[in-house]
């Protein structure tokens, strides 16, 4: 899925919690309203983005998966 994006993240690699802090990071140096590219290969990425945009009003655009790699779009609040 193709959507417009202002900053892009690359958590590749990475084990929970370390692509949600680094998301967590990304989004407080961006203005409300701008949209987060994320891009992950932890399989509890998906249930982990899902609650982080409950517990911070981010909003959790999409997220999909191909190839046992995920991408969520966050939008900033």
């Amino acid at each position: 899925m193709q959507m417009d994006y202002s900053k892009e993240l690359d958590a590749r690699g990475l084990n929970c919690p370390l692509p949600i802090l680094k998301t967590k990071k990304a989004l407080a140096e961006m203005s409300s309203g701008e949209v987060l590219r994320v891009m992950a290969t932890d399989p509890g990425a998906v249930r982990d983005f899902q609650a982080f945009a409950k517990q911070t009003g981010n909003e959790l655009l999409s997220h999909g998966e191909e190839n046992k790699e995920f991408t969520f779009f966050m939008k900033r609040k």
